[in-house]
């Protein structure tokens, strides 16, 4: 039986050529502009975005700010678009919780549309920890389903992307919590959802 990591990586390697025409694109679109509307970036930051696809976010980030841009992504294909497509940033194949990236590089870390995809939230959070200085700024975009998330949970394991488990804003602010983080905004629309934490 596929693992959840496998699924994912063979699904959006399939998709990853043609993403940006995509019916995923068009979703993921709408989360990636959600977040910008207040996303706090400050001159040359430096900038991880996990589960980073082809670095359309990083693209759309270093847009509007000097950012310093680095993506990580399970995927094969899709790094090798997002070089592609940032050729100034830094990408590498890794999965969300165990990167070579050094200790305490990043002012901010992104996850958008992806953090129900991740097999282990607890283990992500231990890296976020790791990764980030002091007072780093993290954001997770995600779906919202205040009414039906336990319908939605119970047909994931029928989707073909390696979905996990999707999580309220208290089970991903509790999570992060327990890793030296601090609740640093929230705020949601329709079904989706950005929680907003600080590293201590």
């Amino acid at each position: 039986m596929k693992t959840f990591e496998e699924k994912s990586r063979e699904y959006y390697n399939r998709i990853a050529d043609n993403f940006d025409h995509s019916f995923d694109s068009m979703v993921t679109d709408k989360f990636k502009n959600f977040l910008l509307e207040d996303i706090v970036i400050h001159p040359n930051d430096a900038v991880l975005d996990v589960a980073c696809g082809n670095g359309t976010l990083l693209k759309m980030l270093s847009d509007r700010w000097e950012i310093r841009g680095y993506g990580i992504d399970i995927a094969e294909k899709m790094i090798k678009n997002a070089k592609r497509k940032c050729p100034e940033m830094t990408f590498e194949v890794s999965a969300c919780d165990r990167s070579s990236l050094p200790s305490q590089t990043f002012d901010v870390i992104i996850v958008c549309a992806a953090y129900h995809h991740f097999p282990d939230v607890k283990a992500f959070a231990q890296e976020a920890s790791r990764l980030l200085k002091p007072n780093g700024r993290l954001y997770i975009a995600d779906m919202y389903f205040p009414v039906f998330r336990v319908l939605a949970n119970l047909l994931l394991p029928f989707w073909k992307a390696g979905d996990v488990k999707h999580y309220s804003p208290k089970e991903i602010q509790a999570n992060f919590e327990s890793f030296g983080f601090e609740k640093a905004g929230f705020k949601k629309r329709g079904l989706m959802q950005v929680v907003k934490m600080r590293k201590r």
